[in-house]
């Protein structure tokens, strides 16, 4: 196992994202992130408050849940209701973007009501696409081989390792 990202390194990331998302925001009253549940939730909840510690954003937290394997298998759960989030600025976030399926998915949800932006945010992209899926703000983007992934701790300890 080869350590990517050290503890300070996640934090400097997760706020650098906080930041960039807040200055690609900045004329709106009211911000949606949404944490793909597992590692997505808790950096959700990270850049949540970087935007909350540094404007007057409201802004609101939702989880979607789905089966990462197999997206299709069972319905799609979003815990914020759509009808709150219509018209509305909303981020999609997860710990790794790589072959793109889990947040395709996640984002087909999101589409299936009027927005007026979506935006992607992932803190490691490993850019072994087989969805047509990007993230708009990334934290680290990684060369790996197929057969290598990348395993996220966001605890008191937290790192990132290449296996």
């Amino acid at each position: 196992m080869q350590e990517i990202l050290s503890d300070r390194a996640i934090n400097q990331k997760i706020n650098r994202l906080g930041h960039q998302l807040l200055e690609d925001c900045f004329e709106e009253q009211e911000i949606f992130i949404g944490g793909i549940v597992g590692n997505g939730v808790e950096l959700s909840r990270r850049i949540a408050q970087i935007i909350r510690d540094n404007s007057e954003l409201d802004v609101h937290l939702f989880e979607i849940e789905l089966n990462k394997s197999e997206p299709w298998s069972t319905p799609i759960q979003l815990s914020n209701d759509k009808k709150n989030m219509s018209g509305g600025y909303i981020v999609l976030v997860d710990d790794v973007l790589n072959s793109g399926k889990t947040m395709q998915y996640a984002l087909i949800e999101l589409l299936g009501f009027p927005t007026k932006a979506i935006k992607t945010v992932a803190l490691v992209d490993r850019k072994h696409r087989r969805f047509p899926i990007k993230a708009d703000f990334v934290g680290l983007s990684l060369s790996t081989t197929l057969k290598e992934r990348v395993e996220i701790e966001l605890s008191d300890t937290q790192k990132a390792y290449l296996v």
